[in-house]
C-alpha cells in the first residue's frame, strides 16, 4: 500500500538575503497557495573575513526558522522541502550551523548547488507563466549569487550560476551606503567580469523573451512603474533613469524612490548594478517579472517526488548511460538488494522505500568509475557522483550517494560516513554493507539467479546463510566472502557466512 500524499506541502528558501516560506494545499497534484512568509535575514552580510557565519547572523536565522517551524509543526517530514543557497554553500561553518538550523525548523535542510538552484528557479518561473513554445531567458538575483537560465516550456536548456548578488555586491562597493559614479562603475565592471565567460554563449543561443525572478528584480520593476520610467517591465531606458536617481541621492539613506522599502535600500545599489550590467552584456532590452521563483520550483519538484516523477531518478539514469554501465548487471544487483531488504528492518529514521531508493541508485552507478580506470574504480566513481551536476540532488544527497559508491568494494572506510549529516552518518553504513554483499554475489556476472538465502543485518554485524552445499559449488564466491569477512572485521563489523541447515 503506497503512503498517502500529504494534503498540505511547504517549501523554504534560505537565501543569502531573505528567508522565504510558501505553504500550499495539494489536491490531486494541483497546488493552491495558502500562505507566504518572508523575513529579511541578510545571512550573507553575516559572513566574517574568514567566511564564517557570525553568532549574530546565526541568531537572526535561527529565530526566523523557529517561527517558520511553528507554522509547519503539524506537517509530515515528506511534505516539507527546505534548501540553503549561496551563503550556506560557501560558509566554512555551514555544517555546524545546519545542525542548529534543522533543530530550529524541525525539518531537514538541503544545501543545493548553484546549477541546481538555477533549475529550480526556472521550474518555478515556468509554472507561473503561460505554457508556450517561446524560448525564455530567466534571471534571478539572490543575496550572494545570480542565476541565468535559457529554456523552453518547463525544460531548462542552459543553466549558469554566477558569484555575485545584491548583498555581496552592495557590501563590496557600497558598504558605507555612499553611492558615487566611480563606485557604481566599479560595481558594473565587477558584474561584467562575472558575465564575460557566459556572454557569447547566451547571446548566440538567443531567446524570445526575458523574465526576471527574485525580490531585487521585482523591486526594480515596481520602482520603474511607480516613477513613470517604464510602462511595462524593466527596460534599458528605465534602468538608465534609475541609475541617475541613485547617483543623485549620493547615499542609500537619501533614496526617495516610490515602492522601495527601507529594508531593501541598503542592498539596492548592488542589485541595480548587476541588472544594468546584465542588460548590457547579454543584450537584454526588456524584461518582465514573474511571481514564480525558487520556492515555487521547490514545491513543484516536491510534487514530482510525491507522484513518482523524481528528477533524481532521471539524473541517475542519464549518468549511468553516460558512463556506459551494464544495465542487466545492475538490475540483478538491485533484485538481490530488494530480496535482502525484505528480510531486515530499514535503519532508524529512514523509511524502507527511501532505503531501497538509495540502494537502487548506488547499484546503478557503482561501476561508473571504470570509464576512467579499473584500478580503484570505486574512488573514481565516488568523485564523479559527488562533483557532477546532478539535477534534483542536493550537496548532501550527492555526498551520500558518493559514499555508497566509494565503499561498495575493497576496504571499508567507515570515516567516509562520519562526514554525512544525520541520520545518514549512521544509517548509511548498513546500506553500504548490503550493497557490498549484493555486488559480491554477482561478481561473476552470471545471469543465473541466486538461490534463496537468509540474511540478517544490524549496526555492527551481518549474517548470510546459503542452502547446504551451494557454497561448496561456488569456490570463487566462497573465497570472495572470506575476504569480505576480513574487510568488514577491520571496520568493526562482524560478517558470518554459513550454510543453512534448513531446506533452501
Amino acid at each position: 500500500m503506497e503512503p498517502k500524499s500529504p494534503e498540505v506541502v511547504a517549501a523554504i528558501d534560505l537565501g543569502s538575503n531573505s528567508f522565504h516560506m510558501i505553504v500550499a494545499n495539494l489536491d490531486n497534484g494541483q497546488l493552491q497557495v495558502v500562505d507566504r512568509l518572508r523575513e529579511m535575514v541578510r545571512l550573507a552580510a553575516g559572513l566574517d573575513s574568514g567566511r564564517r557565519l557570525t553568532e549574530e547572523a546565526q541568531e537572526r536565522a535561527l529565530s526566523c526558522l523557529q517561527r517558520f517551524g511553528q507554522r509547519l509543526s503539524n506537517l509530515p517530514t515528506g511534505a516539507v522541502r527546505a534548501v540553503g543557497t549561496n551563503t550556506l554553500r560557501s560558509a566554512r561553518n555551514a555544517r555546524e550551523f545546519l545542525f542548529k538550523a534543522e533543530e530550529a525548523l524541525g525539518y531537514s535542510i538541503d544545501i543545493i548547488s548553484g546549477v541546481e538552484e538555477a533549475r529550480l528557479i526556472y521550474l518555478g518561473v515556468a509554472q507561473s507563466l503561460a505554457s508556450d513554445s517561446k524560448r525564455r531567458l530567466v534571471m534571478d538575483i539572490g543575496g550572494g549569487s545570480t542565476e541565468f537560465i535559457i529554456g523552453t516550456g518547463t525544460m531548462p536548456l542552459r543553466k549558469e550560476s554566477l558569484h555575485m548578488g545584491c548583498v555581496s555586491m552592495s557590501g563590496t562597493h557600497f558598504a558605507d551606503g555612499k553611492i558615487t559614479a566611480k563606485r557604481f562603475r566599479q560595481a558594473m565592471i565587477a558584474a561584467e567580469q562575472q558575465l564575460e565567460p557566459i556572454q557569447q554563449a547566451f547571446r548566440t543561443q538567443g531567446w524570445d523573451e526575458a523574465v526576471g525572478a527574485s525580490g531585487t528584480l521585482r523591486a526594480v520593476d515596481k520602482v520603474l512603474l511607480a516613477a513613470g520610467w517604464s510602462k511595462e517591465g524593466i527596460t534599458v531606458d528605465g534602468l538608465e533613469k534609475l541609475v541617475d536617481a541613485l547617483l543623485k541621492a549620493e547615499h542609500v539613506e537619501g533614496l526617495e524612490l516610490p515602492e522601495l522599502s527601507p529594508e531593501r535600500a541598503p542592498v539596492f545599489p548592488g542589485g541595480v548594478a548587476i541588472i544594468y550590467a546584465s542588460f548590457k552584456a547579454l543584450g537584454i532590452t526588456r524584461m518582465q517579472v514573474s511571481d514564480g521563483a525558487l520556492r515555487e520550483g521547490l514545491l513543484y519538484d516536491l510534487i514530482g517526488r510525491l507522484y513518482h516523477e523524481d528528477t533524481r531518478a532521471r539524473s541517475v539514469d542519464m549518468l549511468a548511460a553516460r558512463y556506459h554501465v551494464d544495465d542487466e548487471h545492475a538490475a540483478r544487483i538491485i533484485e538481490t538488494l530488494r530480496y535482502c531488504l525484505e528480510q531486515v528492518s530499514p535503519p532508524k529514521k529512514v523509511a524502507k522505500e527511501t532505503t531501497m531508493q538509495w540502494l537502487e541508485w548506488a547499484a546503478k552507478l557503482h561501476e561508473i568509475g571504470m570509464e576512467i580506470a579499473h584500478s580503484q574504480y570505486q574512488k573514481h566513481g565516488a568523485y564523479i557522483v559527488e562533483h557532477a551536476d546532478l539535477p534534483g540532488f542536493s550537496q548532501q544527497d550527492q555526498r551520500l550517494l558518493a559514499a555508497l559508491v566509494r565503499c561498495h568494494r575493497r576496504k571499508f572506510p567507515v570515516k567516509t560516513f562520519k562526514k554525512l549529516l544525520q541520520p545518514w552518518n549512521r544509517a548509511a553504513i548498513p546500506l553500504a554493507v548490503m550493497l557490498r554483499l549484493a555486488v559480491l554475489l554477482h561478481r561473476s556476472r552470471n545471469p543465473e539467479p541466486l538461490p534463496n538465502f537468509r540474511f540478517r543485518l544490524d549496526k555492527q554485524s551481518a549474517e548470510i546463510a546459503f542452502p547446504p552445499g551451494w557454497l561448496d559449488d561456488q569456490p570463487l564466491t566462497q573465497a570472495d566472502l572470506e575476504q569480505e569477512v576480513d574487510f568488514l572485521t577491520a571496520a568493526d563489523i562482524d560478517l558470518v557466512v554459513s550454510s543453512d541447515q534448513q531446506d533452501g
